[in-house]
């Protein structure tokens, strides 16, 4: 990463913390909800574990069915102008959830909160604003910043809403989304020409293909189920603390220690997964560690350390599968097709976030709390079924060469031959109108000189 730092352009760097930053700020003020919606919506007037459960993931149905339309909208009027309008709907939102006094209105707040899909946007202008050197770099930090936003939002949730109830939540949030225009407008630099990039977006014409592919519609399924569980969870996680003793004003805290130890466990077992090339292994374990957790948590009359504990074991789950699901779509995405492959994903994620307040709010009204953990054991149990089932992958990286702008016509037309005849290349996509091509290579394999010696061939 310091290597890569070293490549970066001023104007690069620029836009990728600004970017960044304004990903992480987005989503952490999604995320700050979570651990207390459930807590303080006793004191909204209509409020139903139903409708609580509703209001936690009512954002990821407008954001499943917002960001695709958004991001193609940012490909004709431009990437800014879409993010700004959607960091506008999402303080709207925020706005209308601080003023509510019903849960109607916190329903309607979040729904308004996720209609500001940008992510697809952001992604994009990422890409506007980056070689194809530094590409997945830069890329990487946006998921870095998200994951880091979400353990922030675990413990800054608790700590606002203790000082200044859920409206306060709400009003950091709407506050959140102001500093994003800001600095949107005077960090990011200005847009440079908008282009279509393979590697980010869908792409309408591959999506049928990406749909009818086992390997990557069983990867859609496991982010789907793991934001259902996260969602379902939070309709009842926060009460269990209490029950067990812990104030409403230290549940930061423990969120705190769960998260940073959470986050330590998890980093050998995705060494060893990368490094290791034991994915399929450490994908199921985590997929287990879920299941048996959410067992415990049902089962047990846990004191809070005990609770403590289980949850620990989840998040540290939770925080593999976050690691290598993205991971593993990019290793099995064909070339030129992870931006639509990680498109169709990202919808399952929300659409995974929708159905489980709504499912989880549902069963603690029919049969009670406990229900929400054996219900999701039980689908720990089919996932970890499922994954059995997965082939060993095929570790294959994405490589984006640049090809000289002086190349056409035939030159062209021989360069997917000439790539795949290099020892390692696996697959080939070369897209004449980016000027780019797209290659899946065994880095184990990989004829590094035969590929820089066509390259060097193609581009003289």
């Amino acid at each position: 990463m310091f290597m890569v730092s070293r490549l970066l352009t001023f104007s690069e760097r620029r836009a990728i913390i600004g970017l960044a930053s304004l990903y992480a700020s987005r989503m952490l003020g999604l995320f700050m909800v979570l651990p207390v919606l459930a807590l303080y919506a006793q004191d909204l007037s209509g409020a139903t574990p139903l409708l609580v459960g509703l209001a936690l993931g009512g954002y990821g149905l407008t954001q499943a069915f917002l960001q695709i339309p958004f991001g193609l909208l940012s490909d004709r009027i431009g990437r800014k102008r879409v993010i700004a309008g959607g960091l506008i709907l999402f303080c709207l939102g925020s706005v209308v959830a601080a003023l509510a006094d019903s849960i109607a209105g916190v329903i309607l707040g979040r729904c308004l909160q996720g209609s500001g899909a940008v992510a697809a946007a952001i992604m994009a202008l990422l890409a506007d604003q980056t070689r194809e050197q530094v590409r997945t770099a830069a890329m990487a930090t946006i998921g870095l910043s998200i994951g880091l936003a979400f353990a922030v939002a675990m413990v800054l949730g608790p700590l606002v809403s203790a000082h200044f109830g859920l409206a306060g939540v709400f009003w950091f949030t709407a506050v959140l989304a102001l500093l994003g225009l800001l600095v949107l407008w005077k960090l990011v630099p200005p847009a440079p020409r908008r282009m279509r990039h393979k590697d980010v977006g869908i792409d309408r014409d591959q999506l049928k293909a990406t749909l009818g592919r086992g390997d990557l519609l069983r990867l859609d399924f496991s982010i789907f189920a793991l934001h259902l569980l996260l969602m379902a969870i939070f309709v009842v996680v926060p009460a269990k603390l209490l029950t067990v003793g812990v104030a409403a004003d230290h549940h930061g805290w423990v969120y705190l220690g769960i998260m940073g130890l959470a986050f330590c466990a998890m980093v050998p077992l995705v060494i060893i997964a990368e490094k290791r090339r034991k994915m399929k292994a450490m994908m199921s374990l985590a997929v287990g560690m879920l299941a048996v957790s959410l067992l415990g948590m049902g089962w047990f009359e846990t004191r809070w350390w005990e609770l403590a504990t289980l949850l620990l074991v989840f998040f540290t789950g939770f925080n593999l599968l976050e690691a290598t699901l993205p991971s593993m779509i990019s290793k099995l995405a064909p070339a030129g097709s992870k931006g639509t492959a990680m498109g169709v994903y990202s919808t399952s994620q929300f659409l995974g976030a929708f159905l489980g307040g709504v499912l989880g709010g549902a069963l603690v009204q029919a049969w009670g709390q406990d229900a929400v953990f054996y219900a999701g054991a039980l689908l720990g149990l089919v996932w970890f079924i499922i994954m059995l089932g997965m082939p060993r992958p095929r570790y294959l990286s994405s490589e984006v060469i640049a090809l000289d702008e002086q190349a056409h016509g035939e030159t062209l037309d021989n360069l997917m031959a000439r790539f795949a005849d290099v020892a390692g290349v696996e697959d080939v996509m070369v897209v004449p109108e980016e000027r780019l091509a797209y290659l899946k290579v065994d880095r184990q394999r990989l004829d590094s000189d035969a590929l820089a010696r066509v390259t060097q061939f193609e581009n003289r």
